[in-house]
């Protein structure tokens, strides 16, 4: 039976290698600290957090996110640590909430590593707090108890580390926030809320078993959500940047059901059968759905893998402590018998393992296929029956994502429309082993050509005008890159050269964020001038920062800030290298936006375990002239509507 905590309570614990689960709803920090048997932190070296994320015994998630999984290896401890403390804080200067009164109460549960829950406990009664120490692990007696704690701080993460005794607990709250705020921004972004438990029907998990996992996509009443904060609609205004496409009348359409499966077989996979409110909507979620299975899955794995290390070296330790049994045939037979242990152990995970990235792969074999063009790769057969929609779709596919693991599984990497955060496509090495192999001319050239295969993804699943699309060119350098753009007429202007070209499409673009933005705030958006262009407006922004003065780089910041929720969008192609003359006064800027790489790359994290995925573009197959067609049917589908 699972205890349910309340502040004060303890339970004891029936094993000593858990897992600790946190669910908070937004993303959060979660980290954790080792003290001694009078509760004092001895240094800074003695707590787990996204900067430091293993300790003898523990690991912490290396990133803010909605839900953690802390391993827990008590066994594995130093001797002189008699408690585990569990914190959470709210990340500071990445936006969101400030203090957990405007969230959920989150709730903290301590699982065995079968998932199986011991005991569990919502915190409760927080508001101006924006750091919690949740609930706290402790020995006494020679026997570990769980206790929950739930004390919070408005003084955030540097008070609860203060109160803990950490004399440098200033210093080490901002090393930790710096390091959140770059994992954020490198993080794959958090799915939509999820619904209740009549969301997600996955057909077999991950795991091998039946899943009710809500569905990413929905709010809490169960209706598909816009996946983030939108205007509200005005009387009388033609503004509205709420996704087009969701429904709130008619009734979810029932999602394809698997044929039966043989008896000890999981269920055949079959595309879409997540819920959802039309087709694309459930194929949405479904990939949703595979990419956390992947993540966790591979997450067991790994844990088993050291578990099973831990465990090899804890017992050659103790044959080698001992110099009465460090030679000789008991030895031998000692190590011998720890080495079996843990080739049986890594065997089984493997086992569990393989069966589960089959399962994957046979699902990722049907819902490939029936990806329609928002979300299908280039080479997709969908692509040759394309017609320009009369609806925004639900998402975009920005690339692919797998894991060291299995290589050849992938998952598309989808992002809700309108887009919420800008794309930097890095035009340098960046630390990537593959981009070290390319020349950097070469490297830039393919930068800008994956830019200029998202916009003409954009630009494709758009309905006609509901979309625009300028590009910055100071020196002229991306003219053969963007030559498809120029020549189907996607591109309506010439890119802008020079500093006067710069400085006048950024004013532009400023300009009408100001007046969308006043006219929204203030519901007169019929008071908007009649030839403002309202479509979604992308602006691509080549070999940044030549070609850019103070003015236009604040306006640069200025669009990616407030742009998004205005329709207005940016992307970069850019050398982080090349800006560090203006130091950190553009580290906002990168933060704000979505780092995409040329050439595969292990830069983005998914939000519930934070792997290292690797990236790789949705690029164009060499020789195919799919993109040109595609920009053909839009040109011509334009000039069909006069435009």
């Amino acid at each position: 039976m699972t205890a349910e905590l309340v502040r004060g309570q303890n339970h004891p614990l029936p094993q000593t290698r858990l897992e600790i689960r946190v669910s908070a709803g937004k993303p959060i920090v979660a980290g954790a600290t080792l003290a001694d048997e009078q509760g004092r932190i001895l240094g800074a070296e003695w707590i787990a957090h996204p900067a430091a994320p293993q300790l003898p015994g523990i690991e912490v998630s290396k990133q803010a996110a909605a839900d953690h999984r802390l391993a827990v290896d008590l066994d594995a401890l130093p001797e002189t640590s008699h408690r585990v403390t569990v914190l959470l804080a709210l990340p500071t200067g990445v936006g969101g909430p400030v203090t957990f009164g405007a969230l959920a109460a989150p709730s903290v549960a301590v699982t065995g590593l079968d998932g199986t829950e011991i005991a569990s406990f919502t915190v409760t009664g927080l508001d101006a707090e924006s750091a919690v120490v949740a609930l706290e692990l402790y020995r006494r007696q020679g026997a570990w108890k769980v206790r929950a704690v739930g004390q919070g701080y408005a003084g955030g993460l540097a008070a609860m580390l203060q109160d803990q005794g950490l004399a440098e607990a200033a210093q080490l709250a901002a090393r930790i926030n710096d390091a959140v705020a770059q994992g954020m921004a490198r993080s794959v972004a958090q799915p939509p809320p999820r619904s209740g438990p009549e969301g997600r029907v996955r057909t077999a998990t991950a795991g091998g078993s039946t899943s009710s996992d809500p569905a990413p996509g929905a709010d809490a009443g169960g209706q598909p959500s816009n996946g983030g904060s939108v205007p509200p609609p005005s009387s009388g205004g033609p503004v509205d940047y709420r996704h087009p496409g969701r429904r709130t009348a008619a009734p979810p359409a029932p999602a394809p059901t698997a044929p039966p499966a043989q008896p000890g077989q999981p269920a055949p996979p079959v595309a879409g059968d997540a819920t959802g409110w039309t087709m694309d909507e459930r194929l949405y979620n479904q990939v949703w759905g595979m990419f956390e299975d992947l993540a966790r899955t591979t997450a067991a794995y790994r844990s088993a893998v050291d578990f099973a290390d831990s465990r090899m070296e804890q017992e050659l330790d103790r044959v080698l402590s001992d110099p009465r049994t460090r030679v000789g045939p008991a030895a031998d037979a000692a190590r011998a018998e720890a080495r079996d242990k843990h080739t049986s152990l890594v065997e089984q995970a493997r086992a569990v393992l393989d069966r589960d990235l089959a399962q994957l792969a046979a699902e990722a074999e049907v819902v490939e296929p029936a990806l329609p063009p928002a979300y299908a790769r280039w080479d997709s057969p969908v692509w040759h029956g394309y017609e320009v929609p009369m609806e925004i779709p639900m998402a975009l596919r920005l690339g692919d994502l797998h894991l060291p693991e299995r290589t050849d599984l992938r998952i598309p990497m989808l992002v809700r429309l309108p887009l919420e955060r800008g794309l930097w496509i890095d035009s340098g090495r960046g630390g990537s082993p593959e981009a070290a192999l390319v020349d950097s001319g070469e490297l830039r050239r393919m930068a800008l050509d994956t830019a200029v295969a998202l916009a003409a993804r954009l630009l494709a699943v758009y309905p006609v005008d509901e979309f625009s699309l300028h590009v910055i060119d100071p020196a002229g350098s991306g003219a053969v890159a963007l030559q498809p753009l120029s020549d189907s007429g996607a591109l309506r202007q010439p890119p802008a050269a020079g500093a006067q070209g710069v400085t006048a499409t950024l004013a532009a673009l400023t300009q009408r964020v100001d007046l969308v933005q006043m006219a929204i705030r203030s519901g007169a958006t019929d008071a908007l001038p009649p030839d403002l262009d309202l479509a979604q407006q992308l602006l691509i922004v080549n070999d940044f920062p030549h070609g850019f003065d103070d003015r236009a780089v604040t306006q640069l910041r200025y669009l990616a800030d407030e742009g998004p929720s205005v329709g207005v969008h940016l992307m970069m192609v850019a050398d982080r290298e090349d800006a560090r003359a203006y130091g950190p006064v553009l580290d906002p800027l990168w933060r704000a936006l979505l780092r995409i790489t040329p050439v595969p790359d292990d830069h983005l994290a998914d939000p519930w375990v934070g792997h290292a995925w690797t990236y790789e573009p949705a690029l164009v197959p060499a020789g195919s002239q799919v993109l040109q067609r595609v920009l053909a049917q839009v040109a011509q589908a334009r000039q069909a509507y006069g435009r």
